[in-house]
């Protein structure tokens, strides 16, 4: 796979190409859906705009967490932004951020995360594939006819076949942001969306991440990111609960 074009003295990276259409595209449908609520479209553009910063610092923070070792190691690490983010950090930074960004503005919270966590899902399959191309988060190694081989990663091990986890990941992502879609169009309770995402990205993340052999932080024998996700179906299935317990939304 390659990362890196180069278009004279410019250097493109797949990576960050694939994050930013997952940006975009989450603007896109988020509005697309928003208009169709009737929902106040300059509203969803602030949570955006918070969502991106949150999410970046968020992401880097959580990087640093589960890398302290190697950050105290190597304090350089701290001025690298090209690499070194994590899923789980930018979606609680992010929905730290459009919660504050609610607030201050005085709308019902749960309403716009209902409205973007699909497109969310949707922006991490887009992500996911731009991890395919740089070579992070790849899988264990394998004999199976399905597996991947690097050449040029300075990430992933080169000359070895891999498990495609990123595949499997962005395959899983886009089938949630589908499905989620459909999901709300049956006007479920507020907060049930967002329920029906922690609970499903939870366990395909807790279970994708057997398949994973990058370091990623480990605490016994599960990694940072299966406890995050226990967390959150726990939060998940304890928001669903609650959420039933209301009137659906109109």
């Amino acid at each position: 796979m390659i990362n890196e074009i180069h278009l004279g003295p410019f250097t493109v990276h797949m990576y960050g190409i694939m994050v930013a259409i997952g940006y975009m595209s989450a603007l896109v449908i988020s509005e697309w859906r928003a208009r169709k609520r009737g929902m106040d479209a300059d509203i969803l553009y602030g949570i955006f705009w918070c969502a991106v910063l949150g999410g970046a610092l968020g992401s880097k923070c959580l990087f640093y967490l589960v890398s302290i070792k190697d950050v105290l190691e190597r304090p350089a690490m701290l001025l690298d932004f090209q690499n070194g983010w994590v899923v789980y950090g930018g979606i609680a930074g992010g929905v730290l951020a459009g919660f504050w960004y609610c607030r201050y503005k005085k709308v019902i919270f749960m309403e716009y995360l209902d409205l973007v966590l699909p497109a969310v899902a949707f922006a991490q399959g887009c992500g996911r594939i731009g991890c395919f191309f740089a070579g992070c988060c790849y899988g264990r190694e394998t004999d199976a006819a399905i597996g991947i081989q690097y050449w040029q990663s300075q990430l992933a091990p080169n000359g070895v076949k891999l498990i495609p986890t990123q595949i499997y990941s962005s395959i899983g992502d886009f089938a949630l942001a589908f499905f989620l879609m459909a999901y709300a169009k049956k006007q479920p309770a507020l907060g049930k969306v967002s329920a029906v995402y922690c609970i499903l990205y939870s366990v395909g993340r807790f279970v994708i991440e057997m398949f994973r052999n990058d370091y990623r932080g480990a605490l016994g024998f599960l990694s940072t990111s299966q406890i995050i996700s226990i967390v959150i179906l726990a939060l998940g299935i304890s928001l669903y609960v609650y959420a039933g317990k209301r009137q659906p939304a109109n």
